[in-house]
């Protein structure tokens, strides 16, 4: 007998429930991923701020060289620390190098008087924009422990970065485009690595999306199949993944790949435009210093995170420094001449441009890095890590504009005045957002995780 033909089988109930249960998960998650790239925008009161662009200058710039001018240090410089500092065993921990004067002279700037360094002439032109809190403080003095923090909150590896929390609480704007994007620094060798930006224990698919300057910002981008054929393909991927989660419920790993074919097939009509600059005038290529070598490629970078928050991104994140970036251990005026002139123009460029268009009034941007460095010299002419008091610089949206916050001691060495634990940051950046830090929480081993853990104040003197 031919087994040309065969009747169809006839189908059990379970079998039945099955497919069904099968065909409304299809229908369940088409809805889901469309509407968690939107976000349920689960703020917890009206925000300032919509959308973050976090300049991170991995390798601990020199606040005392940038932002947190000390007469002190040059009365000082090439003395070991007074003796009326401190206790012994602090003098004797950190004394072992005399101190350093700061390696370029810093002026007032704007109505506001902030002193800038003239490391930074672009970005000092802007100081009635800042505000500096010079009162920052953390828990490592190793790079990838500090950089775990001040992305993370934690000094461990593996929690969640503060874009993927604030991805996990808003969303994005544009189902199309990813909700957390990262550029890191085409040297690579970030201290601490992909972990920086990785989304810990949320659900994978918050976790940062790669961006690189250059003809390929996205890779594996551009589809080598036609449009309906790729289509078809990403259906049936769908419904197979569909299947596969009715038959065995959640899997945090598999809807993040399921959500990344869906964004990965959208992001290939709506990217390509987003991140064509070619469109871009020449008057505003010339803003963020692409007409010049040294500033080219962190302005490029800088234009594509505008590019970004306007098409609906919430949180951009830009790295300058590659596995050493801004850490001046040899010679602070050499290191820091090199970081600040790749970065200086592209960084007043990017807040000129955002301000011109009305996006600096609902975009916080933030500079800043791991930590600082020491008052005193390492090898004559540089510094060591100084995670005990630094400065990180907030613009834009929610912020109290020329303003100076908190202080380091005399010399620069320890938070003294109105402190400022990375904690304390994170705490007010969400409450920027319009979310409440202790609220902003994910359901974990029967613990109820947040960004700040246990800790966090809300800064006040910092906010409009």
């Amino acid at each position: 007998m031919s087994s040309a033909f065969q009747p169809a089988p006839v189908l059990s109930r379970r079998q039945m429930l099955g497919g069904t249960a099968m065909g409304l998960s299809s229908v369940a998650l088409s809805h889901l991923l469309q509407g968690n790239a939107l976000g349920d925008t689960r703020s917890h009161f009206p925000a300032k701020a919509k959308r973050v662009i976090w300049l991170f200058m991995h390798g601990g710039p020199s606040h005392v060289d940038l932002f947190d001018p000390k007469p002190e240090l040059i009365r000082h410089a090439g003395k070991p620390l007074p003796e009326s500092y401190g206790t012994v065993e602090t003098r004797r921990k950190v004394a072992t190098n005399p101190l350093l004067a700061p390696v370029k002279p810093f002026k007032k700037r704007g109505q506001s008087g902030i002193e800038v360094s003239d490391f930074l002439p672009h970005m000092a032109e802007l100081a009635d924009e800042m505000c500096v809190i010079r009162s920052c403080h953390g828990d490592s003095v190793n790079h990838p422990q500090s950089v775990y923090q001040m992305n993370t909150g934690s000094i461990l590896m593996g929690k969640p970065s503060m874009g993927s929390w604030v991805s996990y609480g808003l969303g994005t704007e544009n189902a199309d485009m990813p909700a957390f994007v990262v550029m890191p620094d085409p040297g690579g060798g970030l201290k601490g690595g992909p972990p920086a930006w990785g989304s810990g224990f949320l659900p994978a698919t918050f976790q940062g999306t790669t961006m690189r300057a250059g003809e390929s910002p996205i890779l594996h981008l551009q589809s080598p199949q036609g449009s309906a054929r790729q289509r078809a393909t990403i259906d049936l991927i769908q419904q197979m993944n569909a299947m596969h989660v009715a038959k065995r419920g959640a899997d945090s790993e598999l809807d993040a790949r399921i959500r990344a074919y869906e964004l990965a097939f959208r992001m290939q009509s709506a990217a390509p435009e987003a991140v064509d600059i070619s469109r871009e005038t020449e008057a505003t290529k010339k803003l963020y210093g692409m007409d010049d070598p040294t500033t080219k490629e962190f302005g490029t970078r800088c234009l594509l995170a505008r590019r970004m928050i306007e098409r609906g991104v919430r949180f951009v994140q830009l790295y300058s420094g590659d596995t050493n970036g801004w850490d001046a251990h040899e010679d602070v005026l050499k290191n820091h001449t090199e970081y600040c002139g790749r970065t200086d123009k592209p960084v007043a460029g990017l807040l000129r441009d955002l301000k011109q268009r009305g996006l600096l009034e609902d975009t916080l941007v933030i500079w800043g890095g791991e930590f600082g460095r020491m008052p005193m010299s390492e090898k004559g002419v540089g510094r060591d890590h100084n995670p005990w008091g630094f400065t990180t610089v907030l613009f834009g949206a929610g912020v109290k504009h020329g303003h100076v916050h908190g202080a380091t001691d005399e010399f620069g060495l320890r938070a003294a005045q109105d402190k400022v634990h990375i904690h304390d940051l994170h705490a007010t950046l969400l409450h920027i957002l319009g979310m409440d830090h202790e609220r902003l929480t994910f359901r974990l081993n029967g613990l109820d995780q947040r960004l700040t853990g246990v800790e966090g104040n809300l800064v006040k003197g910092i906010l409009a």
